[in-house]
């Protein structure tokens, strides 16, 4: 069951940036542009309200890179339909995370 969670401009634009392929929170933060203290919460929320799924990779990849694993995040259909809404809600919702990565869609 998906829990009600309110989308606020930040929530649709983390959902935005891992719908565009950021599926870690510093990705996410340089993506849209928000800080730490308002992307993980709201990962958190989108979690638990079953929008966002999330897993830790493999630790030996991490340390061959030498830095600690990472949590990455995916929308799940509900995550979709949700992001579906906020775009009708949030108009430059497309845009501004587009802006922020440097991608060239119109």
């Amino acid at each position: 069951m998906v829990a009600k969670i309110r989308m606020t401009h930040s929530t649709a634009m983390v959902l935005q940036a891992l719908s565009s392929g950021r599926g870690y929170g510093f990705d996410i933060m340089d993506t849209t542009g928000l800080p730490g203290g308002t992307v993980y919460p709201a990962l958190r929320r989108l979690e638990s309200a079953g929008l966002v799924e999330s897993e830790w990779e493999e630790g030996n990849e991490a340390h061959r890179e030498g830095r600690p694993a990472r949590k990455y995040y995916r929308l799940t259909g509900d995550g979709e339909t949700a992001l579906a809404d906020a775009g009708a809600r949030f108009r430059v919702l497309g845009l501004l995370v587009a802006d922020a990565s440097g991608d060239s869609r119109s």
